[in-house]
């Protein structure tokens, strides 16, 4: 059986100490002043030799295992894969592992990927929490678990979240939409009480009120995460085809814009003619659509790696006070939302 390369044999081969190796291969070469040129000849020699280090001996002494967990809502959505990647490279910065699931909207799965992550002894999670996962997440308090919430967040739970300000971002599209002269502005939104989503829902009621436009029932529609594209066409045959029906609709997330789209296109609906449109977040399909839409943009550079700070910063300090951080959204402005006058 092949010998396993250890930190004793890359430092014979720099001509170094175990210590000095030991810092560089623990990302910790600032602290020990290690120079660059050096510390660059240990990971080089380390890549040649094929060293791998011994995670459980590791975990023993520190007691940590260097690895982070990862849950989110839907891994297949742009928002989320992009957001996963950014974690991972900035955790990959503090010497740190990722693993990722996907809970698919599911509080029963979100329930058993904690519990495996706990099993796999994860020194911390990062989670964009499921509806009624408020009890999972509680626990975690009371067990003084290290996590951060992400995008979503729950009202009265004492944690560290990282998430934009849904109300305003909402009232700002919808107000957008309104000046560019439409009058008659539906929504699609999640069938969720998540806060979030409720929040874009009250952005988008306020923006009508503050601006004298009474809104019709049937200009609110809501799909069901497991039944998506059967519902968003079925609410936007129902409220396209009333005697009020909206001139502009606001999709409150992505994937609910990218299947309205489909519909839209289908009836040979125009854009932004007949119909304008505005989606939360963006998303490859706005391009490739005739008339390129108009998002609100989150900045998930800054979610992801604001989350990781936080998270970091509550493993090395368990009983700090836990942080809401907001982070900016902008208003994307295309051909969508700009009917001719």
């Amino acid at each position: 059986m092949e010998k396993k390369v250890s930190i004793k044999d890359i430092a014979k081969q720099v001509g170094v100490s175990t210590a000095l190796v030991s810092y560089v291969l623990n990302n910790k070469e600032k602290e020990a002043r290690v120079g660059k040129e050096i510390a660059e000849k240990v990971r080089r020699v380390a890549r040649k030799l094929n060293y791998h280090p011994n995670l459980i001996a590791r975990s023993l002494q520190s007691g940590r295992t260097n690895t982070l967990g990862l849950i989110v809502a839907d891994i297949s959505n742009p928002f989320f894969s992009y957001i996963a990647r950014v974690i991972e490279d900035a955790a990959n910065q503090h010497g740190y592992t990722v693993i990722i699931g996907s809970c698919d909207e599911q509080a029963s799965k979100s329930a058993s990927l904690i519990s495996a992550f706990l099993n796999r002894q994860v020194d911390g999670l990062i989670i964009a929490p499921a509806e009624e996962t408020e009890k999972q997440l509680q626990n975690l308090l009371n067990d003084k678990f290290p996590f951060v919430l992400i995008d979503r967040y729950f009202k009265g739970l004492n944690a560290n979240t990282v998430h934009i300000d849904n109300y305003q971002s909402s009232y700002q599209a919808v107000e957008h939409l309104i000046k560019k002269g439409y009058r008659r502005i539906g929504m699609m939104a999640y069938e969720t009480g998540l806060p979030h989503m409720q929040e874009r829902i009250r952005g988008y009621s306020a923006a009508l009120k503050a601006n004298g436009i009474r809104a019709k029932r049937s200009w609110l529609q809501k799909a069901g995460y497991a039944t998506l594209e059967n519902d968003v066409q079925k609410g936007l045959r129902q409220a396209l085809g009333g005697a009020d029906a909206p001139d502009a609709f606001f999709f409150a997330t992505n994937s609910l814009a990218v299947s309205g789209l489909k519909y839209i296109y289908k009836e040979g609906i125009r854009v932004p003619e007949a119909l304008g449109v505005i989606s939360f977040d963006e998303s490859d399909a706005f391009d490739f659509f005739y008339s390129p839409i108009t998002y609100v943009r989150q900045s998930i550079d800054d979610i992801g790696k604001r989350a990781l700070e936080l998270l970091m910063n509550q493993i090395k300090h368990p009983n700090g006070k836990k942080e809401q951080a907001i982070i900016a959204t902008k208003l994307i402005v295309r051909k969508s939302s700009a009917r001719p006058v």
